[in-house]
């Protein structure tokens, strides 16, 4: 197949080119490398799988089949990835308005694009649809708890507008499209100043800095690894019969932010503390997805504990800030 992936260049975009090229599809990648960057991809550029993978520096705020010398890569698209938008908080409250449109007009660009070619699509939402649950763990038929004027309600509210859009174009124009929340993900290409809870945690224990919780740190989070979670999204868009369908992908094991942060110091060897700072706001509570529908229509579920994959994700962190330049201190053990 030819695969479109917008946003391709960022944390799971570039994990999702990859899988596709090694499954031997043909990748078309888009990203304006708004948060997204070339060095995600440079692999993917060389070595044996190059002549399948274009990538494209376009924003899909803007028209699609007005691609000019593009359009030949833009063509013929059997599948479509919609991953373009800011996802960490420093993204999208640094570029709020580019998330919005992101994830309302480019939406929509794709969804076109779908149409135009008969090529099937995924829209990435995000478990920040369901707000501040009052529902746990939450099903994918929770309407959520979303503050619309908040600090956070750019991406929760584009992301549920991106998810109206797209079911519209299901139910009117017949596009075979469905739709995922993805839930907490961690792992490699992610940015060193991500913001999010583990970038943070694991960047500050290799630095011997104090490690910052928001809030008491009795709040929960369950995390997912990105490899288990490019499974997830590849089965939802080409399985069959999921047209108009809503998943939840993530890993239910539900712990404490204060449990994951001690996990972390202890899987870096490192002697940091915690420290406890104002919790953020409208920052949730509790936070685990219900994954039976995905265990039962994708057969899908995570494989890779918390463990093996937080060790692979500190080892690509050192060695990531060892590269830029960051000295980090010998291991406490």
């Amino acid at each position: 197949m030819k695969v479109l992936v917008a946003g391709g260049a960022g944390f799971i975009g570039s994990h999702l080119c990859a899988r596709l090229l090694r499954e031997g599809h043909t990748v078309v990648c888009v990203d304006n490398l708004l948060t997204g960057a070339e060095r995600n991809i440079a692999p993917l550029r060389a070595g044996d799988s190059a002549a399948r993978f274009t990538f494209l520096q376009r924003d899909v705020t803007e028209p699609l089949d007005s691609a000019g010398d593009a359009a030949d890569a833009l063509a013929a698209i059997d599948a479509i990835f919609q991953l373009a938008s800011p996802a960490s908080p420093i993204g999208y409250w640094n570029h709020p308005f580019e998330t919005i449109r992101v994830n309302t007009i480019g939406t929509t660009n794709l969804l076109e694009v779908a149409r135009k070619q008969g090529a099937r699509l995924l829209t990435a939402s995000t478990s920040e649809a369901y707000g501040d649950p009052l529902v746990h763990p939450q099903r994918e038929d929770y309407y959520g708890n979303v503050n619309p004027i908040g600090v956070r309600a750019c991406y929760d509210e584009s992301k549920r507008l991106g998810e109206t859009i797209t079911m519209e174009y299901v139910r009117r124009r017949g596009v075979d499209a469905r739709i995922v929340r993805i839930f907490n993900t961690y792992g490699s290409n992610s940015q060193l100043n991500d913001g999010r809870m583990i970038p943070n945690f694991i960047t500050q224990a290799l630095s011997h800095q104090p490690v910052t919780i928001h809030g008491t740190g009795e709040q929960t989070r369950s995390i997912c690894y990105v490899d288990d979670l490019v499974d997830g999204l590849m089965r939802a868009l080409f399985t069959e019969q999921t047209t108009g369908q809503v998943y939840n992908l993530g890993n239910p094991e539900e712990q404490t932010i204060k449990q994951w942060a001690q996990r972390i110091i202890r899987l870096c060897d490192s002697p940091s503390a915690l420290v406890f700072e104002a919790r953020r706001e409208d920052d949730p509570e509790r936070r685990r997805p219900n994954i039976e529908k995905a265990r039962t229509q994708l057969g899908w579920e995570p494989r890779v504990t918390p463990d093996d994959g937080l060790t692979r994700t500190i080892a690509w962190f050192r060695s990531e800030m060892e590269r830029e330049g960051v000295c980090l201190p010998a291991r406490a053990g």
